[in-house]
């Protein structure tokens, strides 16, 4: 589904990503790790619009998406979520939902005076949807708590709850395990792999938790340096000496400094 092919990131003299290359395969869960600094994050940002590359190319079911903004890759179904969770803290849970889908009726002016009825149907729909994603995540008793009151965990669920709002082709987790208590994390883990499974999802996630990582994803990508160290399972990753020595950073000293 994507393919990145030579990927270079540089902010003035810092690189972040240099030479990555990679594919992420339709109705896989990957996992993308590597030590602090090897530009994982800076790689999600490149694929998901939110910097340019200095060079190099991302395609989308073979269709080059390179340099796209995020509002435009939203509409083709490219999705992420956030290592701080970005939600409207004075808005309730099912109203966050709700701000999801694009072009809604009542935010145009001539809809929102002369067309309230159709504005009202629309409303309708689309809180009815908020529902069924509570109901999904088990979030329906916190419908409307204001999402700011929310746990940290409680958050992370939120953001996946709004990417089921729209038609995601592939949704980008970025440390979705961050801050969040063993008991939430099986839920989330739990909610990744029935959004997979059921309903085709293809997920790629940036996760320092291996234990999460093993439970979840096939294959598992691993970036040091800003490039592609290797791939394989989560087995073979975790016993691989490259990754090892990258991780405990045997001879780092003589190799040149990324950004983090």
């Amino acid at each position: 589904m994507i393919r990145v092919e030579n990927l270079h990131k540089r902010f003035g003299g810092l690189r972040a990503v240099g030479g990555a290359s990679l594919e992420i395969a339709a109705g896989s869960i990957t996992g993308l790790i590597g030590p602090n600094g090897a530009g994982k994050t800076t790689l999600f940002n490149v694929i998901a619009g939110a910097f340019k590359p200095t060079s190099g190319r991302v395609f989308l079911d073979n269709k080059d998406i390179t340099g796209l903004p995020p509002h435009e890759l939203f509409h083709k179904g490219v999705l992420r979520t956030f290592q701080i969770a970005h939600e409207f803290t004075t808005l309730t849970v099912t109203e966050n939902l709700m701000m999801v889908p694009g072009g809604q009726r009542g935010e145009g002016l001539l809809d929102a005076w002369f067309r309230s009825s159709l504005v009202r149907a629309e409303e309708a729909v689309i809180r009815e949807k908020a529902g069924e994603v509570l109901d999904f995540l088990g979030l329906t008793h916190l419908a409307q708590e204001q999402a700011g009151n929310l746990s940290g965990g409680q958050k992370k669920l939120l953001e996946l709850g709004r990417t089921m709002m729209v038609e995601a082709k592939i949704v980008f987790l970025d440390e979705v395990g961050a801050g969040v208590n063993r008991t939430l994390l099986r839920t989330i883990g739990d909610a990744i792999q029935r959004l997979n499974k059921e309903r085709g999802y293809t997920f790629c996630m940036i996760e320092h938790d291996m234990d999460f990582i093993s439970r979840l994803c096939d294959p598992v990508i691993v970036m040091a340096e800003g490039a592609v160290l290797m791939e394989g399972s989560a087995e073979e990753v975790k016993s691989d000496a490259r990754v090892i020595e990258a991780y405990l950073g045997t001879g780092r000293k003589n190799r040149p400094k990324v950004s983090p």
